[in-house]
C-alpha cells in the first residue's frame, strides 16, 4: 500500500490516528503548528512537514482532526490548503453538522469531496486502531476512503455529509451527562460508606451500567490520573452542538441543557487544560450547592 495521505491535527487523538495509517502502510504527510507534534509523527515513521500545503499537496486524501468548525473552516479556506479536483478531504474532528453541510458545499464547487467522520474511543482506543467511527457522505464517496479509515477504527455509515458530526455530537452529550450523574451517585455512596470499587462492580453488573461506570471511573478517576486525553471544554463544546441541534430541529432538550449549563459551570471552575473526566473533582469542591 503506498497512497500518500495528509493529516492535519497532530494532537492527542491526532498523533496516534496518523501513526495507525503509518502502521498500515500508507505515506503520511502530517501537518501541526507544534514541533513536538510534528516530531511525534516524525518517529512514528510519518513525514511531517512545516506547513500546511506540505500535508495536502499530492494527497488523494487529507483527513482533519481539528479542535472545532471554525479551525476547520479556516484550514480548508487558507491558501495554503491546495486540494485538488478528486480530493477527498475527511473531516474527523467534532464539528457542527449544518456548518459541515454547508463546507461540503461550498469545496464540491472546487471539485473536492468533502466527509465527515467524528470518532468514539478516546487516545487509547486511537491507539489500538479500534475507534468507533461515525461517518456521513455518499456512499461511493465512503468506499473510496475506507481503507484509510479502517486502519484507525470500525466504520458505521450514520447517513448523508453532516450525519456523522451529528451523531458523534448526541453520543457525547449522552456520555458527558452519564458521566456527570454517575459521578454524583458515586460520591453519595463513598459518603454512605460504600467501597467505590464495590459500586462499580454491582453497577457494571446492573443497569445502571455505562462507559463512565465500565471505563471512566476504574481507568482514570479512581486511579487518580485524569488522563483520557479528552479535555473537558471538548466534550462541553460536543454538548453545547447536540443541544444546538435539538433546537435547530425542535425537539425538547430539557435534561440535556441542564446537563450542559453544569458541565458550563464546571468549565470557569476547573483548569484550562482540565481533563473531562474532572468533573468529579468539582463536584467534590460542592460547586452545585
Amino acid at each position: 500500500m503506498s497512497e500518500t495521505v495528509g493529516f492535519v491535527g497532530l494532537g492527542n487523538m491526532g498523533g496516534p490516528m496518523s501513526a495507525r495509517l503509518v502502521r498500515a502502510g500508507f505515506r503520511v504527510n502530517g501537518f501541526d503548528p507544534a514541533a513536538d507534534a510534528r516530531d511525534a509523527l516524525t518517529e512514528a515513521g510519518g513525514t511531517a512537514v512545516p506547513k500546511l500545503a506540505g500535508a495536502v499537496a499530492g494527497a488523494a486524501t487529507v483527513v482533519l482532526m481539528l479542535p472545532n468548525s471554525d479551525i476547520v473552516s479556516a484550514t480548508v479556506r487558507d491558501e495554503g490548503f491546495v486540494a485538488g479536483p478528486g480530493t477527498v478531504v475527511v473531516d474527523m474532528s467534532s464539528s457542527e453538522p449544518l456548518r459541515t453541510r454547508e463546507l461540503a458545499a461550498e469545496l464540491k464547487e472546487r471539485g473536492v469531496t468533502l466527509l465527515d467522520a467524528p470518532v468514539s474511543g478516546g487516545v487509547t482506543r486511537a491507539r489500538a486502531g479500534t475507534l468507533t467511527i461515525m461517518t456521513g457522505g455518499d456512499p461511493t464517496d465512503l468506499a473510496r476512503v475506507s481503507p484509510v479509515l479502517s486502519a484507525m477504527g470500525t466504520t458505521t455509515r450514520a447517513g448523508d455529509v453532516g450525519s456523522g458530526h451529528a451523531v458523534k455530537a448526541l453520543n457525547n452529550l449522552l456520555s458527558a451527562t452519564h458521566l456527570l450523574v454517575t459521578s454524583e451517585a458515586m460520591l453519595a455512596g463513598e459518603k454512605f460508606g460504600l467501597d467505590p470499587e464495590v459500586m462499580l462492580e454491582i453497577f457494571n453488573r446492573s443497569s445502571g451500567r455505562s462507559g463512565s461506570t465500565e471505563n471512566k471511573w476504574p481507568d482514570f478517576i479512581l486511579p487518580g490520573t485524569f488522563d483520557s486525553g479528552f479535555g473537558l471544554r471538548l466534550m462541553l463544546k460536543d454538548m453545547g452542538i447536540a443541544v444546538g441541534l435539538a433546537e435547530q430541529v425542535g425537539t425538547p432538550d430539557p435534561l440535556g441543557r441542564a446537563a450542559t449549563e453544569l458541565w458550563a459551570r464546571a468549565a470557569e471552575v476547573l483548569e484550562a487544560g482540565a481533563d473531562h473526566t474532572e468533573i468529579v473533582n468539582w463536584l467534590r469542591k460542592d460547586q452545585t450547592r
